[in-house]
């Protein structure tokens, strides 16, 4: 075996590159009742493209938190406040959303958060809006689409408003159809609806002749197979609304 000449030793081997480590991204997702019927923005669209973004950015992506039908103005949302808790943590880079609107439509919870992410070193990714949290200049221009987002709520709430007041003068029902009633033909019109009322009378026989309590009447409404106006199950709460409502006719 021929020996290696150790005055012309073997070139050295090219140094392999240092892995760059992927930043750990929270996902945020969230819509309201009327976003989800009217706008189409439902909480499977927004998961699908935030992990495509991430996908395409190559941003680790580890959970995504969602809170389902509730306003962007309630800042109590069970999700957006596991997310606040959860950023402290120094491994969590930031937080991805579809759009930026999704976290906050306070222009004031706008700014607690923005401190918050500043704190913690935290960056904001959105598919929609290309902006960067942690510099002055990105902060800013968040602020602005935070306070269009607010003027936006604002404007839509007196329009509603508005209209509600229209359609009362015009003697109309505004707001849910109540149990006992289904809408008409004619718009904001409500006719009664007979196997409904029924339910209501049921209430009121096992109330005043019965004198059974709210709990025990909605556990007797549930055994019976009774739907509420939603089909879902009986609450006491829920029984001693209709009750109330019905006496104050």
């Amino acid at each position: 075996m021929a020996k290696r000449n150790k005055a012309n030793p073997p070139p050295p081997t090219e140094a392999q590159p240092t892995p760059t480590k992927r930043p750990k991204i929270l996902g945020y997702i969230r819509v309201s009742t009327e976003e989800q019927a009217n706008e189409g923005m439902s909480l499977s669209f927004q998961r699908r493209k935030i992990e495509a973004y991430c996908e395409l950015h190559d941003l680790h992506l580890v959970d995504i938190l969602e809170d389902a039908g509730l306003s962007g103005r309630d800042s109590s949302r069970p999700a957006y406040q596991q997310l606040l808790r959860q950023i402290t943590d120094p491994e969590i880079a930031g937080v991805i959303v579809y759009r930026l609107d999704r976290l906050t439509r306070s222009f004031g919870e706008l700014g607690v958060m923005l401190e918050t992410f500043k704190k913690h070193n935290a960056s904001i990714y959105s598919v929609m809006e290309n902006v960067d949290a942690s510099t002055a200049i990105g902060r800013f221009v968040i602020g602005l689409l935070g306070l269009l987002a607010n003027l936006e709520v604002d404007v839509l709430g007196e329009r509603v408003a508005a209209g509600m007041e229209e359609a009362k003068r015009q003697g109309l029902h505004v707001g849910s159809t109540p149990l006992g009633y289904k809408r008409s033909d004619q718009k904001g019109a409500l006719i009664m609806d007979e196997k409904e009322h029924l339910v209501i009378e049921r209430i009121h026989h096992l109330r005043t002749s019965e004198k059974m309590s709210f709990k025990r009447i909605s556990e007797v409404l549930n055994e019976e197979g009774q739907p509420t106006k939603r089909g879902g199950k009986w609450g006491s709460e829920t029984v001693r609304l209709i009750w109330q409502r019905r006496e104050s006719l």
